[in-house]
């Protein structure tokens, strides 16, 4: 008589293949939650890297006109300015963005967010939307949100769950598990 085997088919049998895993979230928005995807589509978006070798190349002559200043040769004062204005300004970007981003989102009011194995279902006191994994295939993880994004070159498209949206702390690693198991990590 195999007991191990009756009671292995008896747990699959308890297990329901029609029932989905899935993280619910509910918030309200911050420029904080915007700024940290903005940040972090930075990073994989075309733009974001050409703005990396801006602020790169800036930053070199701004240092090559710092020792052309330490050697007593004269140093023009407008370029140094406007490059460092420059750099200044792109490197406040996400903020400044998602400052515009958070104006919207906050008049839709609390969200709630249902993340199952088919997609994400946001529903807000004044809108719902549900997008699937298609539509944003890929996520980055940062200390303070996942942010999910289309699949152009720029990542246009994003979705921000912010970690301290979740009911339970241990849902932060359902999330994650969730995320990896249905879109690519970037």
């Amino acid at each position: 008589m195999d007991m191990g085997g009756e009671a292995a088919q008896g747990a699959q049998q308890n297990v329901r293949p029609d029932v989905q895993e899935s993280v619910e979230l509910a918030y309200l928005p911050s420029v904080a939650d915007f700024t940290s995807a903005l940040r972090a589509r930075r990073r994989i978006s075309r733009a974001g890297r050409t703005r990396f070798w801006v602020i790169g190349f800036a930053a070199v002559f701004v240092l090559a006109e710092a020792g052309v200043a330490l050697a007593g040769n004269r140093v023009e004062m407008f370029p140094l300015i406007w490059i460092v204005g420059t750099v200044a300004l792109l490197s406040l970007t996400p903020w400044l963005q998602a400052r515009q981003v958070f104006r919207l989102a906050e008049r839709q009011g609390t969200f709630r967010v249902t993340v199952t194995d088919a997609g994400v279902a946001v529903a807000t006191d004044n809108t719902t939307a549900t997008v699937n994994w298609v539509a944003q295939p890929r996520y980055r993880e940062t200390a303070d949100v996942f942010a999910l994004f289309s699949a152009d070159r720029n990542a246009v498209g994003f979705t921000v769950l912010p970690k301290r949206a979740v009911q339970h702390p241990a849902d932060v690693d359902r999330l994650r598990a969730l995320l990896d198991r249905n879109l690519t990590r970037v």
